[in-house]
């Protein structure tokens, strides 16, 4: 048997709506039921946007207490994480929700094009969101776009502004950014093997119709996946996901098919040298 495979399920995001796939999670409420379904299904870790009541995105604390509170009690164990993505606020703003100390939280180290405007990440802001996370003990996730992104990672790690080992996943498929390309795909796991070690730890994501490609190259290489509606609201070209859960179940196939094992809550959290929940 293959290492252990984590699989992360990105439940809401900021961009799709129940009028692209009634499915997707946007109350509190159905966020958590949501998550308990694909912790079930085989998800260790639960990447968490929150939105407001108008189902727009916002970065409010309050919002992510209630969520981060109904996860634990609903799925035990789980690896929380939060996004500080630009969507859900400006500034210092997409961090406000860190010091509710959540398990992980996404961390962007530098800007990008996105399909109608530019991913802004500046320097200060990044260095204030890595800082926040050290205060807080968050590990952060680094969201690679481009390949800059994961050299930037291993200079703020050699400078002590990471802590452990960072944990890079590589986003592909975003419009007017990196697009789905197997030899690029190689580079970055091969980057990442040079600069943080063999047993380093990474992840692949793939936007739509790309999230099952990036989902088997991650589980073929010996990486950790992520799947989600926040990514892809499809099954098919025909048939929309009828539910967070069901695509977890199609990472867990494609694991049995590389034999590889699903981690459990445990396992993902000794791979990423999480503690265990008080």
């Amino acid at each position: 048997m293959g290492e252990p495979c984590i699989i992360c399920v990105a439940i809401t995001g900021s961009v799709p709506t129940k009028a692209d796939n009634p499915a997707l999670p946007v109350s509190v409420a159905e966020q958590i039921e949501s998550t308990q379904a694909a912790f079930e299904a085989g998800a260790a870790i639960a990447h968490c946007h929150v939105r407001d009541d108008e189902g727009r995105p916002t970065s409010d604390p309050a919002r992510f207490a209630r969520l981060q509170e109904g996860l634990h009690r609903h799925c035990p164990g789980m690896i929380v994480q939060f996004s500080t993505g630009g969507r859900s606020g400006a500034g210092p703003e997409r961090g406000g929700m860190l010091a509710l100390r959540p398990d992980m939280a996404s961390l962007a180290v530098g800007s990008n094009n996105f399909p109608s405007r530019v991913y802004e990440n500046p320097p200060d802001l990044v260095d204030w969101l890595a800082a926040e996370m050290l205060a807080h003990d968050v590990k952060p996730e680094i969201e690679a776009f481009d390949l800059s992104h994961i050299l930037k990672a291993h200079q703020m790690w050699r400078a002590g502004q990471i802590r452990d080992v960072p944990y890079v996943q590589f986003v592909m498929g975003v419009r007017n950014a990196m697009p789905v390309d197997r030899d690029v795909f190689d580079y970055y796991v091969h980057t990442v093997k040079r600069l943080f070690g063999e047993g380093a730890p990474w992840c692949a994501a793939g936007i739509g119709a790309n999230q099952i490609v990036l989902n088997e190259w991650a589980i073929a290489a010996g990486g950790h996946a992520r799947t989600g509606l926040e990514d892809n609201v499809r099954l098919d070209r025909d048939r929309l996901a009828p539910s967070n859960a069901a695509l977890v179940a199609r990472v867990v196939a494609l694991c049995q098919q590389h034999d590889r094992p699903v981690a459990d809550w445990h396992t993902a959290r000794r791979l990423l040298g999480l503690p265990l929940p008080a």
